[in-house]
């Protein structure tokens, strides 16, 4: 059987540009799921500091993830699933460019397009189905018997897991890592974008920067985007300065 080429997009400043995660958390607020003094209390200072450039935006997406593994706990999952198809109607063409373009370029190629993302998985499959995406895997809050959320969860938004997922897509798909490519802007693509041989970053993480410029194979073969209001720039490893 013929090797199939490849592209895996993570979502949350990939494409989307902000996190998913940050969207359901305001309309679980909103609902009255999630006390807004946790907001205030627990999650804006961590905001503040991204804000500010003196923190690290995934300890703001983390702190937001743990809370919304609480709040759903004893929910129902169409309660979830609503919430996520209205998020993706509201939002969902608040994409970078650059990405989107990639995403009907790859199709055009008849290439598999694949999303691996940290959010959860009511939304990244919502967002898939809007993109057009071939399959998805996000992070799972599980469910009981019942559909009822237990607070339990496989997490999609680490280093690790976005490898295995990788490994066991190209066993599901038969897909060619040498001709395959990959998009990424934290350091949880790092794995992700070290085994595919066409990688490219997008706005990324001063973490996965240092990351990338401590990695001489990965350095090589990278491409760097920038996207600020709407013009793109692409960048190389040397000629940024951390």
């Amino acid at each position: 059987m013929e090797k199939r080429i490849a592209a895996f997009f993570d979502i949350d400043g990939t494409l989307y540009r902000d996190g998913l995660i940050t969207e359901v958390f305001k309309k679980l607020i909103k609902s009255e799921l999630i006390e807004n003094d946790r907001w205030y209390k627990e999650v804006k200072p961590f905001y503040v500091k991204w804000d500010k450039r003196i923190g690290n935006y995934d300890n703001y997406l983390l702190k937001m993830a743990d809370i919304y593994s609480e709040a759903i706990i004893g929910l129902h999952r169409c309660q979830i699933e609503f919430i996520a198809s209205q998020i993706i109607k509201q939002k969902g063409d608040r994409v970078y460019t650059f990405t989107r373009d990639k995403i009907k370029w790859h199709k055009d190629q008849g290439h598999l397009i694949i999303t691996i993302s940290g959010s959860p998985i009511e939304l990244v499959r919502e967002m898939s189905i809007k993109y057009g995406f071939d399959d998805y895997i996000g992070t799972k809050y599980l469910l009981n018997k019942d559909d009822i959320y237990t607070g339990d969860i496989i997490p999609m938004w680490d280093s690790d897991s976005k490898k295995t997922a990788i490994e066991n897509f190209v066993l599901k798909y038969n897909i060619d890592l040498n001709q395959s490519y990959a998009y990424g802007d934290t350091s949880g693509d790092y794995n992700m974008l070290k085994l595919i041989s066409h990688p490219t970053v997008i706005n990324p993480t001063k973490e996965l920067l240092l990351k990338i410029l401590d990695d001489n194979e990965l350095k090589e073969k990278i491409k760097i985007i920038l996207e600020r209001k709407d013009v793109v720039y692409r960048l190389r490893p040397e000629h940024i300065e951390i």
